[in-house]
């Protein structure tokens, strides 16, 4: 059976998930803000869910189509052969959200969903009540514009649960963003890397996740394993060919913090995702940080000033950390800020800068390339 997957991210991730999506051999690629569209089986269901580093779930859209009513948001719904993905004892969950649009109420409009999903199931299976006891098949609906596409989550908990944080110190990466941002360093496993705000170690441990090669969801479930339609072998192939293309070398990839408990929290979750080997993690000041002899790529995510630490205390840490880092020759920078002055902070304006999101929180990614 074939779908029309999406995977939401976002903004100004779309190009990365893109290009992860066309590397895995995925069909019909193409992004809209926030959004990643492309086709695919069952088999493509696993492969992107096993394999994607920057997305946030895969999303298998049944249906798409224009409402102003709820009259029109129930025929629509009602339209999509349901029969086909959710059994009779299937557990049909809805949530979604609307902007912009007439049908604004999120909770009308979940109540309209599930009562047109229950009259299409009641007139296939012949039943007055559903018991919902079986399986989950979560249906997720966005409005946007009076435009509805509905859709069901094959992923269940979001793509960024790799399953080696239990743990962490405050306002963490997510790990699709730090994967996201070693992936626009260009950081492949060659080299010299080196995060020295490593904090609870995501961006150092999704560095080598990506030097090795290894799928991040190699270790944790997916809400789409327990239906019925997929055959569980597909998802034990998708592991086994991602095992198959992992790579095992020389890397050269290091993590340092001022706070001796962060770092050792970051050694612990190191370990857990199999990578503790290949990592250095240190207890440093980034203020001194001195790579003068080096080269390589410094990928990081210092405080920004509006958690954890006052802004003027950000303020001194960018100007001592801009000073130590324009004395280091060769090491390019990835340093990703919402600061609106961390250009006149760090001593140099950057080379690039990219938007993105670290939540709800408008950052900058700024990039100096001294190579």
């Amino acid at each position: 059976m074939d779908f029309k997957l999406c995977v939401p991210c976002l903004l100004g991730l779309e190009a990365p998930i893109a290009d992860e999506l066309k590397r895995l051999g995925m069909a019909d690629v193409a992004s809209e803000n926030g959004r990643v569209y492309f086709t695919g089986d069952e088999r493509a269901i696993a492969c992107a869910n096993v394999n994607l580093r920057v997305g946030e779930r895969v999303l298998a859209e049944l249906g798409r189509f224009r409402a102003v009513t709820f009259e029109e948001l129930f025929q629509g719904v009602k339209t999509i052969r349901w029969e086909d993905v959710i059994p009779r004892d299937g557990a049909f969950p809805v949530k979604g959200y609307s902007l912009n649009s007439a049908l604004f109420s999120v909770s009308d409009c979940q109540r309209i969903i599930k009562k047109a999903i229950v009259e299409r199931l009641r007139g296939v299976y012949g039943l007055d009540w559903f018991p919902e006891s079986a399986e989950t098949y979560q249906v997720q609906f966005s409005i946007m514009k009076d435009n509805v596409s509905v859709c069901l989550d094959t992923s269940g908990e979001g793509l960024h649960k790799r399953g080696y944080r239990p743990a962490h110190n405050a306002a963490p990466l997510k790990e699709t963003m730090a994967a996201a941002m070693v992936k626009l360093s260009r950081y492949r496993g060659r080299g010299d890397f080196c995060d020295p705000f490593c904090g609870s170690g995501t961006i150092p441990i999704e560095a080598a996740l990506i030097a090795r090669n290894i799928a991040p969801g190699l270790h944790r479930g997916f809400a789409a394993q327990s239906w019925r339609m997929i055959d569980p072998g597909v998802w034990r192939e998708a592991r086994e060919a991602a095992r198959a293309r992992e790579f095992h070398g020389e890397y050269s990839i290091v993590g340092s913090d001022i706070d001796p408990k962060a770092v050792a929290i970051a050694r612990e979750n190191a370990e857990r995702a199999g990578v503790g080997d290949i990592i250095r993690f240190e207890v440093a000041d980034a203020a001194a940080f001195d790579r003068a002899t080096g080269r390589g790529v410094i990928v990081t995510n210092p405080p920004y000033g509006e958690r954890i630490m006052e802004k003027q205390e950000a303020e001194a840490l960018y100007r001592a950390f801009g000073k130590a880092y324009l004395a280091s020759e060769n090491w390019q920078l990835y340093l990703l800020s919402s600061h609106t002055e961390f250009e006149r902070c760090f001593g140099r304006s950057a080379d690039k800068k990219r938007k993105l999101y670290n939540g709800m929180i408008k950052c900058d990614l700024f990039m100096y390339l001294n190579m």
